[in-house]
């Protein structure tokens, strides 16, 4: 049984957060985006907590409607706000099954208080996962075929 959390992943998962305000203006969070390894930027109220995301195909969507126009526009006026998220204390195989059933390559990670601390990118968990397989895999060859545990 796989027992892997999210935070055993930590270091990747703090290596793709970016965070803008609630009223920064769409041109900074496309500069955010342009990293072809962040594809979500968390959009956080005054406190810092998330108040919502902001993809790659949000920004795409904006400049396709409103032209110039997209460039006044704010985070807050097109992030989701209802963001679906996850926390270091949960399982990697239930965040990649969750990410898989709603079509997600990227996840927020917030702690209790809300705040963002990471983003789960599904490459980052499958080969965490695919690593640990391979590993008991081994450990189970290794005591079968008499050598003992490593």
């Amino acid at each position: 049984m796989n027992t892997k959390l999210v935070s055993s992943i930590e270091a990747a998962t703090r290596s793709r957060l970016r965070t803008v305000a609630v009223d920064a203006l769409l041109p900074e969070v496309a500069r955010l985006l342009s990293n072809t390894q962040i594809s979500l930027v968390v959009v956080c109220d005054q406190a810092g907590a998330m108040a919502g995301v902001v993809t790659k195909t949000d920004i795409v969507r904006q400049i396709g409607d409103f032209n110039g126009a997209a460039c006044t526009r704010s985070a807050a006026d097109v992030m989701t706000r209802e963001a679906t998220f996850c926390r270091a204390t949960d399982f990697l195989p239930d965040v990649l099954a969750m990410m898989q059933a709603r079509g997600f390559v990227h996840v927020p990670v917030i702690d209790a208080a809300g705040m963002p601390i990471g983003v789960v990118n599904a490459r980052d968990a499958l080969r965490e996962l695919l690593a640990e397989g391979q590993y008991e895999e081994a450990l189970l060859r290794d005591y079968v075929m008499g050598v003992g545990y490593r």
